[in-house]
């Protein structure tokens, strides 16, 4: 058909597919990254719908330190309730560091 060849075809079908899905992951799902606190002693990852507010990799800190410049733990709590309560979560996974520091720059907070 047209003069394509049909591997040739193939191929660009699963690469403009693999684009689409790419750029819709993207833009609809947060990576949230709980680190350790108090309640939550091992820290969780959880993967969810994503918020006006939430980034692609996301945590309560780094959206602390973007909306009030700095964190603590009461933001932290009223982060995790509102982001839980509003999102669907679609995966849980265990605690990652390298995802929780992409999330904040690289910064660390105290637990």
């Amino acid at each position: 058909m047209n003069g394509i060849p049909p591997m040739k075809r193939r191929h660009t079908i699963a690469l403009v597919t693999a684009a689409i899905l790419t750029i819709v992951i993207y833009t609809q799902i947060t990576i949230f990254v709980v680190p350790p606190i108090g309640a939550l002693p091992e820290g969780k990852t959880v993967v969810l719908t994503r918020l006006n507010k939430t980034e692609f990799i996301d945590s309560p800190d780094g959206m602390c330190e973007r909306i009030q410049g700095g964190v603590s733990l009461l933001c932290r709590v009223m982060v995790i309730r509102a982001v839980m309560g509003k999102s669907t979560i679609l995966l849980r996974l265990p605690y990652s560091p390298w995802l929780y520091s992409i999330s904040t720059g690289g910064k660390t907070y105290n637990r």
